[in-house]
């Protein structure tokens, strides 16, 4: 009996977009950074990039943030690659402080943060407010 297989590098662009856009960004850039450079080129288009979530969310609405694992690796090898086209980040409060100061994001128009105290918050924007030299 012979048997075929299909590799993934042998699909075509298309399909592999459309197979991607079906599971999680944060999944994709983990998963498929640095692997050779045609996944490369096509996960770090903005599809894949503009709005990112770096936690995970379920089904019942909780919301947890990501392993330290795949947390190391987005700080120092993919948010450096692909800071400057992220213009939404969706945040867990635990991981929101080191992936902000991971790198500058001159696109970043939008911040969700899931799971933070109100008095995380009113510090947070206090402390930036107070930074800012528009006030």
């Amino acid at each position: 009996m012979e048997y075929s297989y299909i590799q993934l590098n042998n699909l075509p662009d298309e399909i592999l977009i459309y197979i991607f856009k079906k599971l999680s960004n944060a999944e994709i850039l983990y998963s498929l950074s640095g692997v050779n450079k045609r996944l490369n080129k096509i996960i770090h288009d903005s599809i894949f990039t503009n709005d990112l979530s770096l936690l995970i969310s379920t089904s019942d609405g909780l919301v947890y943030p990501l392993s330290d694992l795949i947390l190391d690796r987005f700080y120092s090898y993919i948010l450096p690659s692909i800071h400057r086209k992220i213009q939404w980040l969706h945040l867990e409060s635990l991981s929101m402080e080191d992936i902000l100061r991971v790198r500058n994001y001159p696109n970043l128009y939008g911040i969700s943060l899931h799971n933070i105290q109100a008095k995380k918050a009113i510090d947070l924007f206090t402390i930036v407010r107070s930074k800012s030299p528009c006030v």
